[in-house]
C-alpha cells in the first residue's frame, strides 16, 4: 500500500485541500497485479484509511480532504469506512464511473450519506454525455493547457452555476501566477509549489538571522547545550516552545531556568527540538504548507533511512528534508541559504548537487510525493523494501507531525 498528499492551493497560496492518491496494490513488485491495478483499493478505500488513522484536522484542519475511488469501490460501504465528517470528504471520481443508471443511482446514494464529489480526467468533449455524472459533482478537475477557460467558465455557469473549477498540472509559478492572477479557477494543484527560487528577493528580518544563528550552534559536531540555552533565551517565543515540549516528554516540573530545561531534553533531543522549532518560526510568515512539507520530510527521510541501509546516518537525513524547502523558506536561491547554515557535506550535496550516500533518500522522497507509484516501486525493489514498510514510514511522520503541531 503506498499513499501520499497533494495540496490544493486558492488563490492566495493559501492550502484549502488536500487530495490523497493512493495505491492499494504495488504493480512492479507484483507482476500478477499488473494486469489488475484498476481494481486497486476495491475492497478498502486506502484514503479513508488515512483519514481514519491520522484524523481529519492533521490533514486538513478545517478544510476539505478529496478521496480517490474507482468504478469498483464506489460499490462498497464506503459511509462504514469513513469515521469523519462525511460532508469534510470530497470523492474524487473519473470517466470509469460512466453515466449509465447503476452508477448514477449509487452517487445519489452516497450523496444522500452526506459526501461530495469531484470528477477528474474528463476531456471536455465527454462533458454532454457525462451530465448525469457531473449534475452530482460540486468539483471538477481541469488540465489548464488543454481548456479555454473563458468558455469553461460560460458553460460551467450556465449548466452547473455552483460547480468549483479546478486547475491540474499547474507545474511552475509563472503559471500559477497568471492563472491565480485572473481568479481562473477556484483551485490549483501542481509542481509549480516546488519550483526552486532562482533569485533572492529580500533581505532576512533580525528574528530570522538569531534563528540561523542557532541552527549553526547545534550543527557544530559537539557542541554545548549552554550556547544553545543562551540564544534559545534571547526569544521568548522559543523560550515557551521548549518549556512546553519539556513538560511534555518528561514528568519534571521543576525547571529553573532555560539551561535548565534544555539539558533535561539532553544534546540529541535538543538538536532535534532546535531543528524543528526554528523552522516553524522560520516558516511563520509563508504558506503553511512549507511548514507542512519540511517537517513531514524530515520524518520520513529519517524513518527510511534504515531501509536504504543509511541509519547511522539518520540525523543528517533527518536535516536534509527538514532543509529541503529551505529556499522556499528564505525566499534566495538553495546554494545561498546553504552558505548561512553549517551543514555536513552529505546534506550539501544532497540538496545543491543531488546526488552523494545520502541524496536516494531525498529522491525517493520526491517520486513518493508526487505520486509517482512505478518509480516508488522500482526503488523498493532495488533497496528490498516491503510494500507496507515506505506507508507505514509515511504515516508515522504524519502522526509525529500531528503530535509536534499539536503542542500549545
Amino acid at each position: 500500500m503506498l499513499a501520499t498528499l497533494m495540496p490544493l492551493f486558492s488563490d492566495n497560496m493559501e492550502v484549502r485541500a488536500y487530495s490523497i492518491f493512493a495505491q492499494k496494490s504495488d504493480s512492479y513488485m507484483d507482476a500478477v497485479t499488473q494486469s489488475t491495478s484498476a481494481f486497486d483499493g476495491a475492497g478498502v478505500v486506502t484514503g479513508l484509511e488515512i483519514v481514519n488513522k491520522i484524523g481529519l484536522e492533521t490533514l486538513s484542519q478545517d478544510h476539505m480532504v478529496f478521496v480517490e475511488i474507482n468504478n469498483v469501490s464506489i460499490f462498497t460501504d464506503i459511509a462504514g469506512q469513513c469515521f469523519a465528517p462525511h460532508d469534510r470528504v470530497v470523492l474524487l471520481i473519473d470517466p470509469s464511473i460512466k453515466p449509465e443508471e447503476m452508477y448514477v443511482n449509487r452517487l445519489s446514494e452516497i450523496q444522500n450519506a452526506g459526501f461530495k464529489f469531484a470528477m477528474r480526467k474528463l476531456k471536455p468533449i465527454d462533458f454532454e454525455n457525462y451530465r448525469p455524472v457531473l449534475e452530482k459533482c460540486s468539483y471538477i478537475f481541469l488540465d489548464h493547457r488543454n481548456i479555454d477557460i473563458d468558455k469553461a467558465h460560460k458553460y460551467f455557469e450556465h449548466m452547473y452555476k455552483d460547480m468549483k473549477l479546478c486547475a491540474v498540472n499547474v507545474n511552475t509559478r509563472e503559471e500559477y501566477e497568471e492563472l491565480s492572477g485572473k481568479a481562473s479557477y477556484d483551485l490549483y494543484e501542481g509542481l509549480f509549489f516546488r519550483t526552486p527560487v532562482t533569485k533572492g528577493q529580500k533581505e532576512l528580518v533580525p528574528f530570522k538571522v538569531t534563528y540561523l544563528q542557532l541552527l549553526n550552534v547545534v550543527n557544530e559536531s559537539d557542541f554545548e547545550i549552554a550556547d544553545a540555552a543562551n540564544v534559545i533565551g534571547q526569544d521568548a517565543a522559543l523560550v515557551v516552545r521548549l518549556l512546553e515540549m519539556v513538560n511534555h516528554m518528561t514528568s519534571n516540573r521543576g525547571v529553573s531556568s532555560v539551561r535548565h530545561a534544555a539539558a533535561l531534553l539532553g544534546q540529541k533531543e535538543l538538536k532535534k527540538w532546535i531543528t524543528t522549532a526554528v523552522t516553524k518560526e522560520l516558516c511563520s510568515d509563508r504558506p503553511s504548507e512549507i511548514t507542512r512539507m519540511s517537517m513531514i520530510r524530515a520524518r520520513f527521510a529519517e524513518n527510511l533511512s534504515k531501509y536504504f541501509e543509511l541509519e547511522p546516518f539518520s540525523a543528517e537525513i533527518f536535516l536534509m528534508g527538514l532543509f529541503s524547502v529551505l529556499d522556499q523558506i528564505l525566499e534566495k536561491p538553495m546554494k545561498e541559504c546553504l552558505e548561512m547554515v553549517k551543514i555536513s557535506t552529505d546534506i550539501r550535496q544532497a540538496l545543491l548537487d543531488h546526488k552523494g550516500r545520502i541524496y536516494p533518500v531525498l529522491e525517493f522522497i520526491l517520486q513518493y510525493e508526487d505520486a509517482e507509484w512505478t518509480d516508488v516501486s522500482r526503488i523498493m525493489l532495488l533497496n528490498k523494501m516491503r510494500k507496507n514498510q515506505a506507508y507505514d514510514a509515511y504515516l508515522e511522520a504524519l502522526d509525529w507531525y500531528r503530535k509536534i503541531i499539536s503542542i500549545k
